[in-house]
């Protein structure tokens, strides 16, 4: 199993509004990329300075399904419209 983790920071003076979108548009990913087998996505509610401010956790069987996902139509959609509203995002990718 493959772990595919990514943690954002949203731009200063991101509304809810549009950080509830992008976790919306990140979890329909599941009903529409093949290899995708579970995801959660949270919204941070920690004040701590080094907080992240939303995090995605999403499994796949292999490396291939994360790469398939990777460069899938409706996937790279949703990444264009976070680099509209994100800051950073950080990512790990590891076996399990």
């Amino acid at each position: 199993m493959v772990m595919h983790i990514v943690m954002f920071q949203f731009n200063k003076g991101t509304s809810e509004v549009i950080k509830q979108e992008v976790k919306q548009q990140i979890e329909q990913l599941v009903d529409l990329v093949p290899g995708l087998l579970n995801m959660k996505v949270g919204l941070n509610f920690a004040q701590e300075e080094r907080a992240m401010d939303m995090v995605l956790i999403s499994h796949f069987e292999s490396r291939e399904d994360l790469d398939f996902y990777a460069t899938h139509p409706e996937h790279l959609k949703v990444v264009e419209y976070i680099k509209t509203v994100a800051e950073y995002t950080k990512v790990v990718d590891f076996e399990a």
